[in-house]
């Protein structure tokens, strides 16, 4: 099984950037779909953006759209989330998780392989 570790989070002001990484362990993370999603304080986990195996394929929630920019590098193992022109209500606990295709991308209960996460706090 694929092993996923997200780094990246911080504390930033409004209009701020930051990339997320996830890292993943295992030759057959090319192979995978690779999402992003967040928990924001008190709430649900809400889509954030998803890629398909080499990356042509990217999804985005509404929220998110024109702001944040989802890629990957598989030589890497490594799947970025940059994050631009932040907002409060960015501020959330953000996870990489994997699966197998594209099918119902944006649902989190079809993912089956999560990171723990990584804080991500914007203030202002």
């Amino acid at each position: 099984q694929i092993q996923l570790v997200e780094s990246g989070g911080g504390s930033v002001q409004a209009g701020g950037s930051l990339r997320l990484s996830c890292a993943a362990s295992g030759r057959t993370f090319s192979s995978v779909v690779v999402c992003w999603f967040r928990r924001p304080p008190g709430k649900d986990l809400d889509f954030v953006a998803a890629i398909s195996y080499r990356g042509r394929n990217t999804f985005y929630g509404d929220s998110v759209k024109s702001r944040f920019t989802i890629s990957r590098d598989n030589s890497k193992n490594t799947v970025y989330l940059q994050l631009n022109s932040l907002k409060p209500e960015d501020t959330a606990v953000y996870y990489c998780a994997t699966r197998a295709d594209l099918t119902h991308y944006d649902e989190s209960r079809y993912y089956n392989n999560w990171g723990q996460g990584t804080q991500v706090t914007v203030s202002g």
